[in-house]
């Protein structure tokens, strides 16, 4: 059988539709604890605890050069997406949680920004996220269909059918957003430092 790529995006699409409440309540969730962390003031300790994870991230990329950002960035970007897609088959449990999670980083940061350069700060962190949220948003949404296999009527075959469509959309949807991503981060990274 020959390989014909528009058909493989032809399943791809039809995955993601299949997938769409999903992804819809993996956004949701997202946007929800992102507007929690951008004004609910965070205790001592989890102020403490983000600030070292970002210190930490900052001191792990100091001194990289361009290709290195965007390679750092992709590679972590692709195995966050991977293990929020594939862990998702014990009831769709940790996308959520990596939602919860990741929102609630993006609200406590854009806060931070917000506080020490303006509003108008936000606007100069798009182009990070253009691309990297919906490959993450995507992943997730297949990770919380992934974990509904239990639910189904002949749950090994819905395993197996939602493994494969989900590999495929992820290798065919999410490594390349995730690519163009990696690019645009590392390179505005790069270009500021």
């Amino acid at each position: 059988m020959k390989f014909n790529l528009k058909k493989q995006y032809e399943l791809c699409w039809d995955y993601l539709k299949e997938c769409k409440i999903q992804i819809y309540s993996i956004i949701g969730i997202f946007v929800l604890f992102a507007l929690i962390g951008f004004f609910v003031p965070a205790s001592a300790e989890i102020t403490e605890q983000i600030m070292s994870f970002i210190q930490e991230l900052i001191a792990q990329t100091e001194g990289m050069s361009q290709a290195e950002l965007v390679g750092f960035i992709f590679f972590n970007n692709l195995q966050s997406s991977f293990i929020g897609f594939l862990f998702g088959f014990a009831l769709g449990i940790f996308p959520v949680i990596a939602a919860v999670a990741n929102g609630y980083l993006l609200g406590f940061v854009g806060a931070i920004a917000v506080e020490a350069d303006g509003f108008l700060t936000l606007f100069r962190l798009l182009p990070h996220g253009i691309f990297e949220l919906p490959a993450i948003f995507i992943s997730l949404g297949m990770g919380m269909k992934f974990g509904s296999f239990v639910f189904q009527k002949n749950k090994s075959k819905s395993f197996r059918d939602f493994f494969w469509n989900g590999l495929r959309v992820f290798l065919y949807v999410v490594v390349p957003l995730l690519i163009i991503a990696g690019i645009i981060e590392g390179s505005l990274i790069f270009l500021s430092g």
